[in-house]
């Protein structure tokens, strides 16, 4: 089953990736023509987006007999209200004591229904946030889309509420790429870049994508843009060794994974990247 991925990079790449910045990404065709992309216009996604009522579902599973009890009670509450900003308190107790139980996915499902609720940018960035981080992690496809989307509703109303925040914007833009609406993504990200230019965040997301995309020297355009602003990122010299790569400039690439190496000083990191540069 293919999985939808928030960040892409190249296949090796994506292992070092995965163990030094915890964000996983797929690695574009090899002779260059344009990875799938979720949602793409050539097809539709290998699954459905989860829903609430199974995510929750599976959570109960998981919950020890004192928790469940302890739920039950705040939920018997919680029916029993009808005024909103009482409403917003038992949600966030609720929320709290599903995250304290380690599901964050349904912690962040009440925590987006408080911030709904209170018309809070704060709690709405949190809670999106908090989805946006289980979409990377999450290992079901459907789990993931349904957690992208969900992260995408709270950054947009947060957006809403703070329209020049840049950093929703990337939050937001990465959403979208992540759950199938790859150039609205791309378009909230130009609009990033285009008042910014120097934008970090926004400018690596265009670099992976114009490698997904096989527009290598755009990619490289963007990376050079992050390392001018931030000589020691490190995934923007990866991001940028790969188009080398790609467009078959070998030596440049091993260049730029040499200094990476460098500027990591990790010696498992070195190894990783030298088990790599024996696949070019």
């Amino acid at each position: 089953m293919r999985k939808v991925h928030y960040y892409t990079i190249a296949a090796a790449i994506a292992l070092i990736a995965v163990l030094y910045f915890g964000v996983s990404r797929v690695p574009p065709k090899k002779d260059g023509a344009q990875a799938p992309m979720a949602g793409a216009a050539n097809g539709p996604h290998a699954s459905q987006p989860a829903s609430f009522d199974s995510v929750l579902s599976q959570a109960r599973t998981q919950l020890p007999a004192h928790a469940a009890e302890e739920i039950k009670t705040i939920e018997n509450q919680l029916a029993a209200i009808s005024d909103s900003s009482r409403m917003a308190v038992v949600f966030d107790t609720l929320a709290r004591v599903w995250l304290q139980h380690h599901q964050p996915q349904v912690a962040a499902y009440y925590f987006l229904l408080e911030g709904k609720l209170e018309n809070s940018e704060k709690k709405l960035n949190f809670a999106a946030q908090l989805f946006l981080e289980q979409a990377r992690k999450a290992t079901s496809e459907g789990v993931q889309l349904w957690s992208g989307q969900m992260a995408a509703e709270g950054f947009n109303r947060a957006l809403q509420l703070d329209p020049e925040n840049d950093s929703l914007k990337v939050n937001l833009a990465e959403c979208y790429i992540g759950t199938g609406e790859t150039m609205q993504g791309i378009m909230l990200l130009r609009d990033v870049t285009q008042k910014h230019p120097d934008n970090i965040p926004a400018n690596l997301i265009l670099g992976q994508q114009g490698i997904v995309s096989g527009q290598f020297d755009k990619a490289i355009a963007r990376f050079e843009t992050v390392v001018k602003a931030d000589p020691t990122n490190i995934e923007a010299m990866l991001g940028m060794a790969e188009a080398y790569k790609n467009k078959g400039d070998r030596q440049k690439a091993i260049e730029l994974l040499e200094h990476a190496k460098q500027v990591m000083n990790n010696p498992e990191f070195s190894k990783d990247v030298d088990e790599y540069i024996k696949t070019f």
